[in-house]
Formats: C-alpha cells, sequence, structure tokens
C-alpha cells in the first residue's frame, strides 16, 4: 500500500517514478506532532531512493535529503509549485545534520544512490544539490570522480531552496547562516523532556518511598509530607535543565552547557531554601544543592546534541569533564539526603 504522500507516478527514462505532494496532510500533522514528543522518533522513516516534485523532466533539479520523514516533510512542502527530483538516502531515519556527523548521509550512500537510480540515464545534467547541513559528510570531488555529478551544496533551511533556484543557485549570506532562534529551541524540548521520561517516574517514586524515613523506622506521614516536596524539588531541577536552559541558552553566561543547567538549577534550588522546601537540616539542605544542581547540569548537558552552539568534539570533551562531576556530585548528594532522614 502506498504512503498517503504518495498522488501518482511519473514515466520516465529509468521507468515509473512516484509522484510526491507538497501539501501535509492530517495524517502527516498528527505524525509530526507525535514524533516532536519522540513517538515513534526511531521509526519515523520514509522509502529511499527517487521522486518526483510536480512533473519534473531530464532538465530539472536534483535535490537531496535523508530518509527521516520529518527532514522529508520539510523539503516536500518546500517545494511546491516546483517542477523537481528528489533524492532521499538511507539515512536509518536520522536528520541530515546528525546523520552527516554519523556518517550515514555521506559520499558512499549519495554515490550508491545516483547510480542505483541511474541518474545518469535520467538526467541530461550532471548536477545534484546537497543541503549545506549534510556538506560534511559528503566528499564532492569523490562523488563526482565515481558519478560524473557535480555538487551543489544549497542553503541551511528548505524553505530558502526557492530564492536560491531563482537566484541561478547562488546562496546569499544568510542562507548560509545556521539559526538556533527560540521557536527552534522550543520545537527540540519536548524531546528533552521525554528522554528521561522513565527516570521521571521511577527516581521520584524511590525518594517518595524514602522520605518515610525517620530517628524512629518509617511513617507514612513522613513519606506523604516529605515524599511530595522532594518530587517537587526534583521535578523543578528536571525542568530547569531541560526546558529553562534551552529558553535561555544564549543569554546564559559560561560556554559549557552542564555549567548553564547548574546554574539555572542553583538559582531554583536556592528559591526553594528561601521558601524553606529543602528540609530541616544543613545537611538536608546540601544535598538537595548536590543532587539538583546535578540533575539540571546533566539534563542541559544534553541539549548539545540538538544545538548549533557545539561542535562534536566540543560536546564529547564537555561529557568527559562533566559526566563524572555530575554522578560523583548527585550520588553523594544522595547519600546526603538519606543519612539526613536520620537527624532529627
Amino acid at each position: 500500500m502506498k504512503p498517503p504522500y504518495i498522488i501518482g507516478h511519473l514515466d520516465s527514462a529509468i521507468g515509473k517514478i512516484d509522484q510526491v505532494s507538497t501539501v501535509w496532510s492530517r495524517e502527516d500533522i498528527v505524525a509530526t506532532l507525535k514524533v516532536r514528543w519522540s513517538i515513534g522518533r526511531m521509526r519515523y522513516t520514509v522509502e529511499p531512493g527517487i521522486y518526483a516534485i510536480g512533473s519534473p523532466d531530464e532538465n530539472s533539479e536534483v535535490f537531496v535529503t535523508g530518509n527521516f520523514k520529518l527532514s522529508f516533510d520539510h523539503v516536500r512542502r518546500a517545494l511546491q509549485s516546483m517542477n523537481v527530483w528528489l533524492l532521499i538516502l538511507d539515512t536509518k531515519g536520522i536528520n541530515v545534520w546528525c546523520a552527516a556527523g554519523k556518517g550515514t548521509f555521506g559520499t558512499a550512500e549519495l554515490i550508491h544512490r545516483i547510480k542505483t537510480h541511474q541518474l545518469e540515464k535520467l538526467l541530461t545534467h550532471h548536477k545534484i544539490i546537497v543541503p549545506q547541513l549534510g556538506a560534511v559528510g559528503v566528499s564532492a570531488h569523490e562523488v563526482r570522480n565515481q558519478t560524473g555529478f557535480r555538487i551543489i551544496y544549497g542553503p541551511v533551511r528548505a524553505e530558502d531552496i526557492k530564492d536560491f533556484v531563482d537566484l541561478q543557485h547562488k546562496a546569499t549570506p544568510e542562507m548560509r547562516k545556521i539559526k538556533f532562534t527560540l521557536p527552534d529551541r522550543l520545537k527540540l524540548i519536548p524531546v528533552e523532556i521525554t528522554y528521561g521520561k522513565h527516570y521521571l517516574i521511577l527516581v521520584p517514586a524511590i525518594f517518595f518511598i524514602l522520605s518515610g524515613l525517620n530517628p524512629h523506622g518509617y511513617s507514612i506521614d513522613f513519606a506523604f509530607n516529605n515524599g511530595a516536596r522532594a518530587v517537587l524539588n526534583l521535578l523543578i531541577a528536571y525542568i530547569s535543565g531541560c526546558i529553562l536552559t534551552p529558553i535561555l541558552l544564549p543569554y546564559l553566561p559560561f560556554k559549557r552547557f552542564s555549567l548553564k543547567g547548574l546554574l539555572i538549577g542553583w538559582i531554583f534550588t536556592s528559591l526553594l531554601l528561601y521558601l524553606q522546601l529543602l528540609g530541616n537540616n544543613i545537611l538536608e539542605i546540601i544535598s538537595w544543592y548536590l543532587m539538583m544542581g546535578g540533575l539540571s547540569s546533566f539534563m542541559a548537558m544534553n541539549f548539545t546534541g540538538s544545538s548549533t552552539f557545539t561542535s562534536l568534539s566540543g560536546v564529547q570533551k564537555e561529557m568527559k569533564l562533566s559526566l563524572p562531576v555530575q554522578i560523583i556530585g548527585t550520588a553523594i548528594g544522595c547519600i546526603a539526603w538519606i543519612i539526613a532522614r536520620f537527624i532529627s
């Protein structure tokens, strides 16, 4: 059964080629909302291959993208009212930028697709337009040596494709600029929220139960009174790292995301201290600073993989330095918090 975005086929020199709609259906919109919340994200793919947008011919441009359907959807929508070919690489369901870094949007796969789909028979020209964010994975000279096709690097954003074509395949400086605005960051936050969804349920439940510990043994009343406070503190630390830090990202000091998250985490820990929600003794207060700071710092550090603010080597360096500190600090905080249960 053909997917709903396939609306027909086009006869060509290499046989029948599926035509793709440039308008999102209701199913596309619902699926996009779901994948934004990481529901079915790793299975959100399209079949690699060559597709037709409009009624292209042997003189039409060829645009390349990956088989992560969200990438495919944005590109096909940007090609509305155009007559072009769309070549989909097998990026294992990963977006172009990440796939280029991992090597799945790369030279070998592009060469394979050009040869497999016989683009030399389909076209009279030998040009192919690759997204700029995929440039790191593609060796243009190697593609030309093995296929005869010349690589043209398109704009960063799909929405600029029409202007790029109108300018005779010339990109303006603005088209080359990678932006990471507040709307861009907000789109990624749902995935960050669901990153630790299982721990978000399990860990607060454990803290709620352990809150019943006291110098006289165990008390259900203590669990309900202190447990609710512990769950609130953990939730605030989680929100600080995966929501507030991305929102405030450009305005926070420090280059490392882990330190940005630590700062936000400690600001809210201090607010809870002022509201007398961190406990009754100094050991418990210190334990919350360690745990909330560590959790917020860790969640913020995870956002480096979604950001344009960091490089791959920068991410690896930060994780190598920050992760041990986060683990040790949080572990000490947990132990101190448990000990504080037995201090009157």
